[in-house]
């Protein structure tokens, strides 16, 4: 588990401008627990779907629901506003990633019957030296 992870992806994170675009579509969503921020969903609709472009949960505070809150609320969103589908590309051997959105209800989505701008997304990742990749749907 994890040996195909750059490290740096464990350690770092993008600037919080890499996030404006989301926020500024109503599409960026913060868990605070009082004490400050502990997990976020940025997503972007493309066509009918939410594509889910980063979630993360605090290391300190995963296993405590709030990614699966979060996409509840993502998904709940999307329904309200039309969408079919969410979709989001993930590492499909690690538990906290693949598995994870497995039993949150997304499903393999495999290359050839994803639209271009998944492909895109998963030939971009592969050319930044990212292993074991996959794409994901879940119907709405």
């Amino acid at each position: 588990m994890g040996r195909d992870i750059p490290p740096q992806l464990l350690t770092d994170a993008a600037p919080a401008d890499a996030y404006r675009p989301h926020l500024d579509a109503g599409t960026l969503w913060v868990v605070d627990d009082g004490a400050g921020p502990v997990a976020f969903l940025a997503g972007m609709v493309l066509g009918d779907r939410l594509h889910v472009d980063e979630l993360d949960v605090r290391l300190d505070r995963q296993g405590k629901g709030f990614g699966r809150r979060l996409l509840a609320h993502a998904a709940a969103w999307a329904r309200e506003r039309g969408l079919r589908r969410m979709s989001l590309t993930t590492f499909r051997d690690i538990p906290w990633n693949a598995p994870f959105y497995a039993s949150a209800g997304f499903r393999d989505w495999p290359e050839d019957e994803a639209p271009a701008t998944i492909r895109q997304a998963l030939m971009n990742e592969r050319g930044r030296g990212l292993k074991g990749r996959c794409a994901m749907v879940m119907d709405l």
